[in-house]
């Protein structure tokens, strides 16, 4: 006998409108779901039989965030250490030089995973892309958050190395890469398997110059075999942009146009340095363009760029192309609130006017585009039949007063502040702003365990023999204190 629960006459609630293809504000609606998951009724007075109601009139319900990439078994770690560093002769980026320095053990990923899950949830985030490599106890987790999680198993043929801070070199191992995979597909057969109906899979390559074309190719043979979405980071750093130039002549994004990668099913991680990039300066200007017409969809992360003195130049250019472009968080905090809010931010200083970003678009990018990116029509709004994903935003918190325009002040001022309660397919998995499914103060407590051991002999893995300290210096100089 499914349980049926009502929220009723909530102030406000962000409604789908299918007549109009588009979001839309009820005033006082009833809000309707049962313990299987779906919704029953958005609007109209629900007379028919409940079992639990929620008194809506202080609340703003809205469907859950999606988020096409984000990294939770390595990123909460790294807190404290990469917010300011950055190679200086490799354009700023982190990648190369640092993030072999500090790395996750087995118990350090569980711990992150469950950290960052906490803090996905406790922003409105109802729905993840995972990008991690496989790990003991990955798909436990996610599992027992509750949140819907899909599952993207990374793999390569080659490790980044630097010897000297200012030439990357690229360390290939064609059979190891090919272990990868196959490792990677084990973990999507056993996600299929899954029960939930909360986990679904994803092919990820890791990056467009750790994979060989044969991988690449090959990779996305075997989404099309399983009709899974596909993800690889691209165009992430000016040095992979011109690594590519290098080997094969053309732009990242061209050179995968070429192996058949752009398309629907494809949601490329970044593409921030695409040929009209002004660090570019390449002499056509057809990424943009080629990433448009062939429907491929971007995961735009703007605060890991930002932190690096970098931007998407810039996401208008993207939208009016054609591109789907979607929200990720991609580094730490995991908080697709603040994203959101950064994302606008950034858009509008690239294209240099406010209206470069209306929060309608906005706000799609991290539901109903997200939705699209993942060939989903279940997820990312509200309204009959779909996924009662949703989250449950507190209108008497303060930085949601005075209340005119409720998904603005939601964006750009209370972000997570205000998320009271958030459910995943009708289950409620935060209860009055705390996680109701993880132990976030445990899961911290081990993440602060294994970020010590972390840094346990980091001169040795560090190509000039620099200690943490060195390589991450604290904000203010420590001082004994005087008596």
């Amino acid at each position: 006998m499914r349980k049926v629960t009502a929220i009723r006459s909530a102030a406000w609630t962000i409604a789908w409108s299918e007549a109009e293809g588009r979001h839309v504000y009820l005033q006082d609606a009833d809000f309707v779901f049962d313990d299987s998951g779906a919704i029953l009724s958005v609007g109209p007075v629900w007379t028919g039989p409940v079992d639990r109601e929620i008194d809506g009139r202080r609340l703003f319900l809205m469907p859950g965030l999606i988020n096409l990439h984000c990294h939770p078994s390595t990123e909460t770690m790294r807190r404290g250490l990469t917010e300011e560093i950055g190679s200086p002769l490799l354009y700023g980026s982190t990648l190369f030089e640092y993030l072999s320095v500090w790395v996750s053990d087995v118990d350090a990923k569980v711990a992150c995973a469950e950290a960052a899950l906490c803090e996905l949830l406790l922003s409105g985030c109802t729905t993840i892309t995972d990008l991690s490599f496989p790990y003991v106890g990955w798909l436990d987790v996610l599992s027992r958050s509750g949140i819907r999680a899909v599952v993207a198993p990374m793999f390569k043929d080659a490790t980044w190395t630097t010897a000297n801070g200012h030439a990357v070199e690229y360390r290939w191992d064609l059979e190891q890469g090919r272990r990868e995979f196959a490792a990677a597909l084990a973990v999507l057969d056993e996600v299929a398997a899954d029960q939930s109906g909360r986990l679904s899979g994803m092919l990820a390559p890791a990056q467009v110059d750790t994979c060989t074309p044969e991988l690449l190719r090959d990779a996305m043979d075997e989404a099309v075999r399983r009709d899974l979405p596909l993800t690889l980071h691209i165009s992430q750093s000016h040095t992979e942009f011109f690594e590519i130039v290098r080997r094969h002549g053309c732009t990242p994004i061209e050179w995968i146009e070429k192996l058949g990668l752009l398309g629907p099913r494809t949601i490329l991680g970044h593409a921030v340095y695409v040929d009209s990039h002004s660090w570019i300066n390449w002499p056509e200007q057809r990424d943009i363009a080629r990433l448009g017409s062939s429907g491929t969809s971007v995961a735009h992360c703007p605060t890991v760029f930002s932190r690096r003195g970098a931007i998407l130049q810039g996401m208008r250019s993207y939208l009016d192309a054609g591109v789907n472009v979607v929200i990720g968080t991609d580094t730490f905090p995991h908080n697709m609130a603040e994203e959101l809010r950064l994302a606008s931010t950034m858009a509008r200083v690239a294209g240099r006017s406010v209206a470069s970003l209306p929060s309608e678009e906005l706000f799609g990018a991290a539901t109903t585009r997200g939705a699209r990116a993942l060939k989903r029509d279940d997820i990312g709004k509200l309204v009959v039949g779909a996924k009662a994903d949703f989250v449950l935003v507190d209108l008497d918190c303060p930085a949601m007063r005075p209340l005119r325009e409720p998904l603005r002040n939601f964006i750009f001022e209370a972000g997570d502040r205000a998320v009271r309660d958030v459910f995943v397919d009708g289950r409620q998995l935060v209860e009055n702003g705390k996680v109701l499914t993880l132990d976030q103060d445990d899961a911290l407590a081990r993440v602060e365990q294994g970020q010590q051991r972390a840094m346990v002999g980091t001169a040795s893995k560090d190509w000039a023999g620099r200690d943490t300290d060195a390589l991450a210096p604290m904000a203010l100089p420590i001082r004994p204190i005087v008596s």
